[in-house]
């Protein structure tokens, strides 16, 4: 097994080596002049199981093409077997036509990370369950919720808390975490208007004095948080923190969620933390290392990767 990481988020691919006991492959992923990619793999991956750590976060297409790219790297090289592991998987959002004359860009990515020439891929949250069908070779979605729960409980009264569901279709992932706490869920219900900008309508559930989390699997621009951490506390909420998998915070959304009512929000490190999240007094990161570097363990080991989550 060797483990090989893109520029996207090396300090995750070093952590990740570190659960698992191996150096991290020794791989230049640099730019020409014009800024076209090259790869060049410095050691020897014939015949191995071979594990490429990138997340495809912004910027989005620079580092999706330096995927591509190390897999076809690791093809041409011989490798056994390539397992893409995405802990951020970009453009899944656009996993449907929701409207006419669009594309369904994360069918478009996932063809072209098989083409590439991986094997299998290995991803985190994915921001629907369904897109795992949009490969055409083995996908394992693994999921933050262990994480999220020992986070929670280490740091609540889990008898004074109250899972909530940003919206309503975040309602099967915020039920499997209060299912996992034993407590209450509650729902936000918003309507959209456009893209980016969210207004909360109404509140689904009794509030009142309970610690409020908001879970999510994405956090872009962060007004649909701060919208309902404004309605939260309106009803009565002693207080609203986020729970969010993916780190997007694109624009002004660091500043936005600082001086917003939010007493935190707590992401994971799937997306390499910017130095405004780092700084920012009420962000706060915790990682997914351990659980991506065991199912990529498993994964090599032709072990259970679903049972992580039994």
């Amino acid at each position: 097994m060797k483990v090989f990481a893109g520029n996207s988020n090396r300090h995750l691919a070093e952590a990740i080596c570190n659960y698992l006991g191996v150096p991290l492959g020794k791989a230049s992923v640099r730019r020409f002049a014009d800024q076209e990619i090259f790869v060049e793999i410095q050691e020897n991956v014939r015949g191995e199981d071979v594990f490429v750590v990138q997340s495809t976060s912004f910027p989005t297409n620079d580092h999706l093409m330096e995927l591509l790219i190390m897999i076809d790297a690791m093809r041409r090289s011989s490798a056994r077997r390539i397992t893409a592991v995405l802990p951020y998987f970009g453009y899944a959002r656009q996993d449907r036509r929701a409207s006419g004359r669009t594309p369904i860009s994360a069918k478009l990515v996932a063809n072209l990370i098989t083409e590439a020439g991986a094997d299998r891929v290995l991803t985190l949250d994915l921001h629907a369950g369904q897109i795992q069908g949009f490969f055409d070779i083995p996908t394992d979605n693994l999921y933050a919720i262990p994480i999220l729960t020992r986070d929670i409980k280490a740091n609540y009264d889990i008898g004074n808390v109250m899972v909530v569901s940003p919206d309503v279709g975040g309602v099967v992932r915020a039920r499997a975490l209060a299912k996992r706490l034993d407590c209450l869920l509650a729902i936000v219900d918003k309507r959209r208007d456009r893209p980016g900008e969210s207004e909360v309508m109404n509140i689904i559930g009794d509030v009142e004095g309970k610690d409020c989390l908001l879970i999510d699997d994405i956090v872009d621009s962060g007004g649909t948080l701060c919208n309902a951490a404004d309605a939260l506390l309106a009803k009565g909420a002693a207080s609203v923190t986020a729970y969010i998998t993916h780190g997007v915070l694109s624009g002004g959304a660091v500043t936005r969620v600082t001086n917003s009512k939010l007493k935190e929000l707590v992401i994971t490190d799937s997306i390499q933390p910017t130095t405004a999240v780092q700084s920012a007094p009420n962000i706060r990161v915790i990682t997914t290392a351990n659980l991506i570097g065991e199912a990529i363990n498993r994964t090599s080991q032709e072990e259970s990767v679903s049972s992580l989550f039994d």
